[in-house]
């Protein structure tokens, strides 16, 4: 049944990564997206298809997968169902690190943001773990939650100095940080497609473990799991997941905390299934959050980092009043 879901996950995305590549301010017709993929003519629509829309459209698929595997990962490693790389500050310490970059050493290509990005991960995950060992009973979830929460505050507010401060900062990178994967480019994608992929099967790999882990550390050690080396490669695996996505297209949130909750719906507790449904079910939610994002002002478009609130913040709020219920 769950093998069924994921064969008719695959084509349903597929239908979404095709109307990705049709709907804009220029309608083009699903014969003539194949027929510009297939042989390309260089007519107009055309290079619409091959340079503009195909690049956006695997950049938002690729995005939305890493950062809901992300999720999926950080909810199964600290047990803590509110955790994602927004709320527990990677996104935050990954954009805070490109806006360094861009201020101290000028660097406005986003082909030279995904170091800067992955840097700024890493950095924010160490911290949030230290900070949230800190606390009374160790590192419970609610500590992490705070600390990331604290975090992200603090790197926010220097980020928001900078661009204060720097009115060439934030004209360089005021769209980026918004979160859009418009006017991404094949050469951007490729570059940047390593460490997602690395991060993606890493994260895949672990999917038993994170069941096992998800259980208590306690339960994983009498099973005779080494949760130390699981703890490090999750984590390389969500530093790898949320740097790359964040390089690519901004920090983009709520993906990684509603994915990995709607898919338990039908994948239950098991990480081997939650995982690959969290990657299928990421991407056909920012590719069809992108397309809404494209439609909703035309001939306008919005970032697709301020639909994906508009979307996740309510399911939040449900699961914060739920989980205080409890």
């Amino acid at each position: 049944m769950l093998s069924l879901g994921m064969l008719l996950g695959i084509v349903f995305l597929l239908m979404c990564l095709a109307a990705s590549m049709a709907l804009g301010v220029a309608d083009i017709g699903p014969g003539e997206v194949y027929r510009a993929l297939a042989a390309s003519d260089g007519s107009t629509e055309h290079l619409i298809i091959r340079t503009v829309r195909l690049p956006r459209s695997l950049t938002a698929l690729l995005v939305g997968s890493a950062v809901a595997v992300a999720g999926a990962i950080m909810q199964g490693l600290t047990r803590n169902p509110l955790a994602d790389p927004g709320i527990l500050g990677i996104n935050a310490g990954a954009a805070f690190a490109v806006v360094m970059g861009v201020f101290f050493f000028n660097t406005a290509s986003l082909s030279l943001y995904a170091g800067f990005a992955l840097v700024g991960a890493a950095v924010a995950a160490v911290s949030v773990y230290g900070l949230g060992s800190l606390g009374r009973g160790g590192l419970t979830p609610l500590n992490l939650t705070i600390a990331g929460a604290a975090l992200t505050a603090l790197v926010s507010s220097l980020t928001t100095a900078i661009l204060i401060l720097s009115q060439r900062t934030l004209e360089e990178i005021r769209f980026w940080l918004a979160g859009s994967v418009a006017g991404r480019d094949m050469a951007l994608v490729m570059q940047v497609l390593p460490y997602l992929a690395v991060g993606l099967v890493l994260g895949l790999a672990l999917g038993k473990q994170l069941t096992t882990l998800s259980l208590g550390e306690s339960v994983a050690q009498g099973l005779g799991q080494n949760t130390l080396w699981i703890k490090g490669a999750a984590a390389v695996s969500v530093v790898l997941l949320a740097g790359g996505s964040v390089a690519i297209a901004g920090p983009i949130g709520f993906v990684g905390l509603i994915v990995p909750h709607i898919v338990r719906f039908w994948a239950g507790a098991d990480y081997r299934w939650i995982l690959p449904y969290a990657a299928l079910t990421g991407a056909i939610v920012l590719l069809l959050a992108d397309i809404a994002a494209r439609l909703v002002i035309q001939p306008q478009e919005l970032p697709v980092g301020i639909m994906m609130p508009i979307i996740g913040a309510p399911f939040f709020v449900y699961l914060v009043k739920s989980r205080v219920k409890r």
